[in-house]
């Protein structure tokens, strides 16, 4: 019995030694872009509708490379914890989300109610940002509904403006 904790706790630690040797690829692989300018994390961002011409777009946020830094370690840190946790089955958080944000606009799509919106999505170590305008606050509130329902789902930000007609 002892032999196999051991072996389950040899492997947690390698997994999370992979999760850490991957988080700082992708940074070095950023900071490198970062030196061009202006970059983002590569977090998957998609438009799902675009029916309300009054509504402002919606960017994919862009950080320079001292916020980059800034934001590396942290991003490391809470995407490893999830895992550390047992909340995860993943080794880090953030590889769930180009899985999830294509499963959302899926999910959306196919409801229905959300024809007459215009929605950009973000997802985020399982945590997925809802932007852009609908038409009345119950369709903001089924939208966050809806999403918070989905697989892998950990947390919703409903940054929706209601634009009546």
């Amino acid at each position: 019995m002892e032999r196999m904790a051991g072996r389950a706790q040899r492997a947690v630690r390698i997994a999370l030694r992979l999760a850490c040797c991957c988080a700082a690829f992708a940074i070095s692989t950023i900071a490198a872009a970062a030196d061009e300018g202006q970059v983002d994390f590569d977090d998957p961002f998609l438009q799902v509708t675009g029916a309300i011409a009054e509504c402002p777009p919606h960017d994919r946020r862009k950080v320079t490379q001292e916020q980059m830094r800034t934001e590396a370690h942290s991003r490391v840190e809470r995407g490893t914890r999830c895992y550390q946790s047992g909340r995860c089955r993943l080794p880090n958080a953030y590889l769930y989300d180009q899985e999830i944000i294509p499963r959302v606009n899926k999910a959306i799509l196919a409801d229905g109610r959300f024809s007459e919106t215009s929605l950009w999505i973000e997802g985020q170590r399982r945590w997925v940002w809802l932007s852009g305008c609908v038409r009345t606050r119950a369709q903001a509130v089924a939208l966050e509904r809806l999403v918070r329902s989905i697989d892998d789902v950990e947390s919703v930000i409903n940054e929706l403006t209601v634009k009546p007609r």
